[in-house]
């Protein structure tokens, strides 16, 4: 492997680390601090991050469980649908051999 190969494995490893820092229950909102409308966004983003974590470690879900509600919910399925619904949205149809 050449050291660009090695550079790009070790970029995607310190990014999955530091994204597990902040996933729905681990702690940082309380019903006191409850999730908003940006930590809905962001544990939309990171939710295929915090199903893994989940199979290994109980206490972290996909959802936070304190959270404001609604907002927190919109910025939740905002992020879902821009993350993995516009992947397929931005493809391009492949144009056919006949034309």
């Amino acid at each position: 492997m050449n050291r660009k190969s090695w550079l790009v494995i070790i970029g995607l490893v310190l990014m999955c680390i530091s994204l597990t820092g902040c996933v729905p229950g681990d702690g940082t909102n309380t019903s006191e601090n409850p999730a908003g409308l940006f930590w809905g966004i962001w544990h939309g983003w990171v939710a295929p991050i915090s199903l893994i974590i989940g199979l290994f470690k109980g206490t972290i879900r996909i959802y936070e469980i304190h959270n404001t509600g609604w907002w927190y919910d919109l910025g939740f399925y905002i992020a879902v649908i821009s993350g993995f619904g516009g992947i397929s949205l931005s493809r391009r149809k492949k144009r056919s051999e006949n034309n």
